[in-house]
């Protein structure tokens, strides 16, 4: 039976973070927009407080993420249990991108191992925390994480990155600003 929570249950807080991958999801405020739902997984997800969570944001091929929250601050995480026990756990709330150059950036750093490819911080302030049963959610067992984009930035210097990131992570595909001024 699914429960609803207006904080984060401490019962929940390792049992997200063991999680080997979990999805984000936003939207633009344009009805026609893309929607986007993204993967994430490694080290890269942190509980801050009972109402508040982050993750690990590198450098990706897009960064629709950045620009949703940037417009209307609508963000969804989810974990899927794939495990013994069934479980989904959605947290709903307001998200924002703390970049390298916002004040609160190095503390949000150093709670996640040291990744060049580091292009932002994502915090979600939570207003809804929800579980449902997961029933219908297939069990698999993790082979691996993968080391291809460590690898790729690891060929990279941080201008490359930067020039990466100003060609490919400025607008989102419906052309709202990422990170562009």
């Amino acid at each position: 039976m699914g429960r609803t929570f207006d904080a984060i249950p401490d019962h929940l807080v390792s049992w997200m973070e063991e999680q080997p991958i979990y999805f984000v999801a936003s939207a633009p405020l344009s009805a026609d927009g893309h929607v986007n739902v993204s993967p994430k997984g490694g080290d890269s997800f942190r509980v801050i407080d009972a109402n508040t969570v982050a993750y690990q944001d590198l450098t990706g091929s897009g960064a629709e993420t950045i620009a949703h929250t940037r417009e209307n601050g609508r963000l969804t995480i989810m974990f899927a249990s794939f495990g013994d026990k069934p479980n989904i756990v959605r947290l709903f709330g307001t998200g924002e991108a703390v970049l390298p150059d916002d004040a609160d950036f190095a503390d949000l750093y150093a709670r996640f191992p040291d990744h060049p490819g580091t292009r932002s911080i994502m915090r979600l302030r939570t207003r809804e925390i929800t579980t449902t049963c997961g029933y219908a959610v297939p069990m698999m067992e993790l082979v691996g994480h993968r080391t291809t984009l460590d690898e790729w930035v690891d060929r990279k210097s941080p201008e490359d990155l930067d020039e990466y990131r100003v060609q490919k992570n400025s607008y989102s595909l419906d052309g709202l600003p990422a990170l562009a001024d």
